[in-house]
């Protein structure tokens, strides 16, 4: 469980958001709001140990999205920790980093997949001794043991689903923020032009 600290409670949710959309943002301010935390930050993950084999779009368009995206919420941050690194990003660092600028308690939020990954993670048992763990999931959900289910609506929108529909040409309108939609176009990532 996360240690309380001297900065307040701390959301920290972690991901490639490629791009960040709707149900990302839903999400954070559910877990927001529900946790009663003084900040949640979004991690974007530079290098993602679970995802070396897989093509990423360049961190400073990921982290421009989210700027974008959260800029009119003062509950929301940007942890930059990961990002500037060259190395794969593992979250147990993430959180003793954290817990070093003073946060705490510290909450991860994890989706029900990630959950059951965990013991692949780089020190498990030190990630839940340094935060507790959130999953987010559908009404009605068991809780696992040292766990903290956090009912949240789902939303069906995916980061894969939004790439390929621009990739087709299809509109990402109502899939992500106004102002994501537009960084999108202006700097033509994902290899396609949107129809707005």
């Amino acid at each position: 469980m996360g240690v309380t600290s001297g900065r307040g409670a701390l959301g920290l949710f972690g991901g490639t958001f490629d791009p960040i959309h709707w149900g990302h943002l839903l999400m954070a301010e559910n877990a927001r709001e529900a946790l009663g935390l003084t900040q949640l930050q979004f991690v974007p993950a530079c290098v993602p140990p679970h995802k070396q084999q897989s093509r990423v779009t360049a961190a400073e368009h990921r982290v421009a999205m989210l700027e974008v995206a959260i800029a009119d919420n003062p509950g929301f941050g940007l942890c930059r920790w990961e990002i500037a690194r060259v190395t794969p990003s593992y979250t147990v660092e993430t959180l003793r980093h954290m817990q070093a600028e003073g946060w705490g308690p510290i909450y991860l939020l994890i989706g029900g997949d990630s959950l059951a990954q965990l013991a692949s993670w780089r020190e498990p048992e030190t990630i839940r001794q340094l935060a507790t763990l959130v999953v987010v999931d559908r009404p009605g959900a068991e809780p696992a043991a040292g766990v903290r289910v956090l009912e949240s609506p789902l939303v069906a929108i995916s980061s894969t689903d939004i790439r390929q529909r621009v990739q087709a040409g299809e509109t990402i309108r109502y899939r992500v923020p106004e102002a994501v939609r537009a960084y999108i176009v202006t700097h033509g990532l994902y290899h396609g032009k949107t129809k707005g």
